[in-house]
């Protein structure tokens, strides 16, 4: 079940790497975003980082230990969102 943030998640992860080729369906909320999975790497962990501080008004510490779990999948990023918007 997809919530309403992984989706915003997801459309923000795809306009902002301009991931034309993907839509939001192909991507699943707990595949990881790098690696095996969706493939990113860490310029677009940056620019992502970048869009999602905009646009949730939320800070991301690149240099913390636990940002790198929160960019694990779109489900951790919602999580991590959530929880820092609480």
């Amino acid at each position: 079940m997809s919530d309403h943030l992984e989706q915003e998640l997801k459309e923000l992860i795809i306009t902002t790497l301009d991931l034309e080729e993907i839509g939001s369906d192909d991507i699943d909320a707990g595949e990881p975003l790098f690696g095996d999975g969706l493939g990113l790497d860490s310029i677009d962990a940056l620019e992502l980082g970048l869009a999602i501080s905009k646009r949730y008004d939320v800070k991301i510490d690149a240099d913390d230990k636990t940002t790198r779990e929160h960019f694990a999948s779109v489900r951790a990023l919602a999580d991590f969102v959530r929880n820092t918007r609480a």
